[in-house]
C-alpha cells in the first residue's frame, strides 16, 4: 500500500478482506445474541422488545438465500460492510476531491475492530453502520453537487437506520444542527425537499412507532430509559472505560487518527478554510454525539458497540481534514488494524492462544457450544426430562445447536412476535441458567438443584450454568412455555 491509492488496489483490498469476512462468518459457531435475533428472524414483526425489525430482515433473508447455518444468519453483514465501503469512499471523494479522502477513510474504518472483525457478527449495529454510512454518502453528494432531490435519499438511507438502531437519531441530530451553524446550508431549510426528505424518514420509521403504540412503547421506554442512567461506579472509571475500551475498538492509531481529524475539522470549519462546510458536516454529526457519550460515563458504562456510530465520520474527517504530518501514520494504523482484526478472527476460530475468559472475548461470546449444546442434551437423556429450558432466548437457542436436542422451551418475558404459548402435562425438564446470575425467572422458582454444566473450549472455561429440575403443572397455574423454532 503506497502512499495513493489506485483504484484496483483499493477494489481488491476490499474483496479480499470481504471474502475473509464470509469464511469467518461460515466458520464461527453463532453467539447468544445472535441466535436470539435468528429468533426474531423466524418471528418476523413490526418490532421488537429490544431493538426495531432490521436485524430480523437481514437475518430472515440471509438464511433464506443461505440456509439455517452461521453463514445465512450472517451473509448480509459482510456483503452490505462492502457496499458500505464503496459508499464511504465516493463520499470522501465528493467531500474533498483531490485528496485521496475517501479510499483512505474506508481503508481506515475497515481496519477498526468494530467494523472489521464486528462486520462477521449479525447484530443490530451490522445493518445500523451500513446505512450510517449510505446516509452520509447521500448527504456528501448533496454537498458537491448542491442539489437538493439528495435531500429524499438522505432520508429514506436514515429513515432505514432508524428501522435498524434508535441511535440513528443522532445522525438526524447533527444534520439539523449543520443546517442551522453553516452559512451555506440555511437556505435549504426553505426547501420543500429537505422537509420531504425528513417525512420520508419519518414515514419508513413508522411501522416502529406503530408497534410501539400497540404495545405500551415498551422498546421506546426501554431504550430511551438508558440515556442519563446512573449506576454505583465511579465516573473516573466509567470515563476511562469509555476512552480505553474506544482505543482498542477502533486501534490506537487509528483513534488517535480519529480524534485529531475531528479537532482538524472543528478548527477548518470555524476558520472558513477549502472545505469548510463538508468538515463542519462531519463535526456536526461527530462532535455532539461523541459528547453524548462522555456525558453518559459520568454516570453509568457507555457498552463498547455503542460509539461505533462515530467512526464513519472521524474517518472521513482523518482523511480529509489532517496534514502530512498526520497523514504518514494512516499507513501503519491500517496495517496494525487489519493485524489485529486478523488475529482476533483467528483466535475465535482456532484458539490458539490459550487464554483465559476475562483475557479473551471470543471465549466468552464463541467458545464451545457444540460441545455445550451435546452435553446438555446427554444430561436430558440420562435423567429422563421432557424437554431443555433456558432463562435466555440466546441461550435456548445455542442449547438447542446440536442435532441430537429437542427443541428448547423458555417462558417468555419479551414479546417477539407471533409465537403461541404451548402447555403440556406435567411432565420434567432440565432448565439451564447462567451460574453467575443472581435471578432466576418465575417458571424457575422453587426447582430442585441439578448439578451443573460447563461451557469450555479447549479445556479453558467460558461459563458455568446450573441445572435445575422443574415439573410444569398442567393447570393453570402452569407458567406459559414457548417453543422456539427449530432449523429447517
Amino acid at each position: 500500500m503506497g502512499a495513493r491509492w489506485s483504484g484496483a488496489t483499493w477494489l481488491w483490498a476490499l474483496a479480499a478482506l470481504t471474502l475473509l469476512r464470509l469464511a469467518a462468518a461460515w466458520w464461527l459457531p453463532p453467539a447468544p445474541d445472535e441466535a436470539y435475533y435468528w429468533v426474531w428472524g423466524r418471528a418476523l414483526s413490526l418490532s421488537y422488545y429490544d431493538h426495531p425489525p432490521m436485524v430480523a430482515l437481514w437475518t430472515a433473508l440471509g438464511s433464506a438465500l443461505a440456509g439455517d447455518t452461521a453463514l445465512g444468519l450472517r451473509l448480509l453483514g459482510p456483503l452490505g460492510v462492502a457496499a458500505a465501503s464503496l459508499l464511504l469512499a465516493d463520499a470522501g471523494e465528493r467531500l474533498f476531491p483531490g485528496r485521496q479522502a475517501g479510499p483512505w477513510a474506508a481503508a481506515l474504518l475497515n481496519a477498526t475492530l468494530l467494523f472489521g472483525a464486528g462486520a462477521v457478527l449479525m447484530t443490530p449495529d451490522t445493518p445500523l453502520l451500513v446505512f450510517w454510512c449510505a446516509a452520509l454518502w447521500a448527504l456528501a453528494r448533496l454537498q458537491a453537487s448542491q442539489d437538493g432531490r439528495w435531500w429524499l435519499a438522505f432520508g429514506l438511507l436514515a429513515g432505514l437506520g432508524l428501522l435498524s438502531k434508535y441511535t440513528t437519531v443522532l445522525l438526524g441530530g447533527g444534520v439539523v444542527l449543520w443546517l442551522l451553524l453553516e452559512p451555506g446550508a440555511r437556505r435549504w431549510l426553505a426547501d420543500w425537499r429537505l422537509w420531504a426528505g425528513g417525512a420520508l424518514a419519518l414515514l419508513v420509521f413508522s411501522p416502529v412507532i406503530l408497534w410501539n403504540a400497540q404495545h405500551d412503547w415498551v422498546s421506546f421506554a426501554k431504550q430511551g430509559g438508558r440515556a442519563g442512567a446512573t449506576a454505583t461506579g465511579s465516573a473516573l472509571r466509567y470515563l476511562g472505560e469509555l476512552v480505553g475500551g474506544q482505543a482498542g475498538l477502533a486501534t490506537p492509531i487509528i483513534f488517535l487518527l480519529c480524534a485529531a481529524g475531528t479537532v482538524a475539522a472543528c478548527r477548518l470549519w470555524w476558520r472558513r478554510g477549502e472545505g469548510a462546510a463538508a468538515a463542519g458536516l462531519l463535526a456536526a454529526i461527530t462532535v455532539p454525539t461523541a459528547l453524548l457519550f462522555l456525558w453518559q460515563a459520568t454516570g453509568s458504562r457507555v457498552q463498547g458497540n455503542w460509539p461505533a456510530i462515530l467512526y464513519p465520520t472521524a474517518c472521513l474527517a482523518a482523511a480529509g481534514c489532517l496534514g502530512a504530518r498526520w497523514a504518514r501514520w494512516r499507513r501503519p494504523g491500517v496495517a496494525l488494524g487489519l493485524g489485529l482484526t486478523l488475529l482476533v478472527l483467528v483466535q475465535a476460530a482456532f484458539a490458539p492462544l490459550p487464554l483465559p475468559r476475562r483475557s479473551d472475548p471470543t471465549l466468552a461470546r464463541l467458545g464451545g457450544w457444540a460441545e455445550f449444546a451435546a452435553t446438555l442434551e446427554a444430561e436430558r437423556a440420562a435423567r429422563g426430562a421432557a424437554f431443555i429450558a433456558a432463562e435466555e432466548y440466546g441461550l435456548g437457542q445455542r442449547a438447542g445447536a446440536a442435532p441430537a436436542a429437542r427443541h428448547p422451551r423458555r417462558r417468555p418475558r419479551r414479546p417477539v412476535g407471533p409465537v403461541r404459548p404451548r402447555r403440556a402435562a406435567a411432565r420434567r425438564h432440565r432448565a439451564a441458567g447462567a451460574q453467575r446470575a443472581s435471578r432466576r425467572s418465575a417458571a424457575l422458582a422453587g426447582c430442585g438443584g441439578g448439578g451443573g454444566v460447563t461451557r469450555a473450549r479447549h479445556g479453558i472455561e467460558a461459563e458455568r450454568y446450573r441445572l435445575h429440575r422443574v415439573v410444569v403443572p398442567a393447570d393453570a397455574a402452569a407458567p406459559p412455555l414457548v417453543l422456539l423454532p427449530a432449523r429447517r
